[in-house]
């Protein structure tokens, strides 16, 4: 969830659009480094005065739809959002990454295009189209209560934690979540017109059709 990635006008459309999908308003965006007031709504009729900080350009579809119930309610409890904060708080006291869009894929241990490549023909007929790649260093190396991936389907990218870069993490383990997240960039486009469910059950039920699910579940809750 704390991945980070290219900061544009572009994305700031998209993430516009997203929030007006989600409102049913129109919606006016500024995208901010205030440390102070990192998310703030003004309604003023059928229109929303949103001021967000930068981090949640490249937020997960989580997140974002927390904010986006934040926007409509302006009450209620926030607990994505208060985690993701928290996460990035370190960007707090810098200005944007400007980072290459295509980002890296190729870790000391595992290579994400190639995992990408490999699951988008055996799962998806090769129809993802989602852009992936590491997110930003952690220094907490542990994978337990961490987000070790997000889909924005707000710039439609994945990004994947680098904690799971590691010697002693086993390669089915990130084949299953670059697959999770390749599930909701599948699912997404189905849902559009309709209330999504992050994890709805046909996600469930398509995610454990990965094949080493049940290996993969066990080696989580151990770790």
């Amino acid at each position: 969830m704390f991945q980070l990635g290219l900061f544009s006008e572009n994305n700031k459309d998209s993430l516009r659009h997203f929030i007006e999908n989600a409102t049913g308003k129109n919606v006016s965006l500024t995208i901010t480094d205030n440390t102070t007031s990192i998310l703030s709504v003004k309604g003023r009729g059928k229109k929303f005065f949103v001021r967000l900080h930068w981090m949640f350009m490249h937020a997960g579809d989580d997140v974002l739809e927390e904010v986006t119930e934040f926007i409509k309610k302006r009450k209620g409890r926030t607990p994505l959002i208060t985690t993701f904060i928290k996460e990035n708080e370190r960007y707090l006291r810098n200005k944007p990454y400007r980072t290459a869009s295509t980002g890296i894929t190729q870790g000391r241990y595992h290579n994400l295009r190639e995992i990408f490549v490999s699951l988008n023909n055996k799962y998806f007929g090769g129809k993802i189209s989602a852009p992936i790649a590491w997110g930003k260093k952690s220094y907490r190396w542990t994978v337990k209560n961490r987000t070790l991936g997000s889909y924005s389907r707000s710039n439609n990218t994945i990004r994947i934690n680098p904690v799971l870069d590691k010697k002693n993490v086993p390669h089915y383990f990130v084949k299953f979540v670059v697959y999770h997240e390749m599930l909701h960039a599948d699912l997404h486009k189905e849902d559009k017109n309709r209330k999504r469910s992050i994890h709805s059950s046909e996600f469930k039920r398509r995610e454990r059709l990965f094949e080493k699910y049940e290996k993969a579940v066990s080696w989580e809750k151990q770790h």
